[in-house]
């Protein structure tokens, strides 16, 4: 793990391999750790960098307001990188999106990952599954609240968790307790969103795009990534990757990294 100093927080990050730069984004639910299985495949060709949020992770969080986009160019200063692929998941593919529309010298390609978009809202059929599938959960219960968002986000309302290699879910408990925990602290910050939001800004993106997602993710992901597809000049739709939900990079490192290296490459 290093450290370096970004826009007057420490990011904590991990980094491997030479060449073209590429940066890793994680999901809302996770940190850094969930792109293990992508670090030692992307290094043989990339140098790869792979941060904690501001906040999540080993990251710190100042009291001062702050963006995620800006945090992502200010990385990209502060290891004197002019330019660099985005690869992001969830909530990380939001603010790569965002950082390609903020700051769009910095940003030479996007790969998104079942990617959540800033300004979308959830639909009904969402947020009804939500409420069947987990309901009510006490926000200052992270150990249930995180096993809520598991089933919910890793699991997927098409399977059951004994459908899911529990290795995988007992590390996305841990990963998503740590989370909701970041989440909490975020809060009392003012985190500042970019305006206007991406969904309406999609097709002022002018570099190489690649989106897919988990065939077994709650349908708006799917739709996101259509919308991506339609809106963005060029933008390249992969098919869903079978049997993965949310944090597919985690759960089909295989397939992620096919994808991957041949888009970068």
């Amino acid at each position: 793990m290093h450290k370096i100093s970004v826009n007057g927080a420490v990011i904590a990050y991990d980094e491997a391999g030479a060449g073209s730069p590429v940066v890793l984004l994680h999901a809302g639910i996770a940190d850094r750790r969930m792109w293990r299985g992508q670090l030692p495949a992307l290094a043989a060709r990339h140098r790869v960098i792979v941060p904690d949020l501001r906040g999540y992770g080993d990251s710190d969080l100042p009291s001062t307001p702050f963006a995620h986009h800006d945090d992502v160019a200010g990385l990209l200063d502060a290891l004197d990188l002019p330019q660099a692929a985005l690869v992001g998941c969830s909530f990380g593919g939001s603010v790569a999106i965002d950082t390609a529309l903020a700051h769009p010298s910095r940003v030479s390609a996007l790969a998104l990952f079942g990617t959540a978009l800033g300004g979308n809202e959830w639909s009904d059929e969402t947020n009804d599954l939500w409420d069947d599938l987990v309901g009510e959960v006490d926000p200052d219960d992270f150990a249930a609240g995180a096993a809520g968002e598991v089933r919910f986000w890793v699991v997927g309302p098409g399977r059951q968790p004994a459908d899911v290699d529990p290795g995988l879910l007992a590390f996305a408990q841990e990963l998503d307790e740590r989370a909701l925990a970041a989440e909490k602290a975020l809060g009392a910050v003012e985190v500042i969103d970019l305006t206007p939001p991406a969904i309406g800004r999609l097709g002022e993106l002018r570099v190489p795009v690649l989106a897919t997602a988990g065939a077994a993710d709650v349908p708006d992901i799917s739709r996101i990534a259509d919308r991506i597809a339609a809106e963005v000049p060029g933008a390249v739709r992969l098919p869903n990757v079978p049997d993965a939900a949310h944090l597919l990079p985690l759960e089909r490192p295989e397939a992620v990294n096919a994808a991957l290296l041949d888009f970068l490459n």
